[in-house]
Order: C-alpha cells, then structure tokens, then sequence
C-alpha cells in the first residue's frame, strides 16, 4: 500500500453528498402552497445512468400536480427531426406537459439548475 503525499488532500464530491442527504425530503414553501420533493440514490452506473445516480427532484403546486422535474427514472421522448445521434442518457426536465433533455453534468450543478426554475415558476 503507497502512502499518499502531505500535500494529498482527498476531494469529496460535496454536490453529490448534498443531493443524496436531500433524499426523501420535502420542503413546504410560499403562500401559494408550492411544495419541493427529492429522490436521489446511487446505482450501479450504465448506460442510461452513466452518472451513477437515479434522482427525481421535483415542485408541485398546492393541488399536489407536478409542476416541473428534473429526473432520469425514464427516456425522454425524443421528436426526430432527420438524423441525429442517439444519446441514450435518460438525464430529462419536465415542464408541466413538455419533456426535454437535460444536461447532467454535476450533481452540485443539477441542484443549481433545479432551484433556478423553481425561482422562476413560483415568482411569477
């Protein structure tokens, strides 16, 4: 066994520690009744969870509808418009009826954005 350096300081990914300690919570918030839920466990990583995560985080409004989500628990239906590359990523947003593709690329940063829509859909 090889002793690591002095200098050696081990990163944690704090991101990924903060969203799995998030998982089963929900957050009540606002007068307008909005709620927030978080999933998020680690799998065994694949083609469709390369990340090694299975994550829902989603906002709902007071009549308990999924307003929008960031999950990767499905594909994503995908509109073909001539040929592209297949990405078989399962990474996707929900806005309310609409599904489009997310682009994980940290768990910190999946966080980040999913608060940013929240902001935007609850202060309207």
């Amino acid at each position: 066994m090889s002793k690591k350096p002095d200098s050696y300081i081990e990163e944690r990914d704090t991101g990924l520690d903060t969203l799995l300690s998030l998982h089963g919570t929900t957050f009540e918030f606002g007068d307008d009744g909005y709620w927030v839920k978080f999933e998020a466990w680690l799998v065994a990583p694949n083609k469709h969870r390369p990340h090694g995560i299975n994550y829902s985080l989603t906002l709902h409004d007071r009549y308990n509808k999924r307003v929008i989500g960031f999950d990767n628990a499905h594909a994503p239906q995908r509109k073909p418009k001539g040929y592209i590359g297949r990405k078989v990523e399962w990474d996707h947003e929900h806005k309310t009826e609409t599904v489009q593709e997310y682009d994980f690329k940290t768990p910190a940063q999946l966080l980040v954005d999913f608060w940013n829509v929240v902001e935007k859909v609850t202060s309207k």
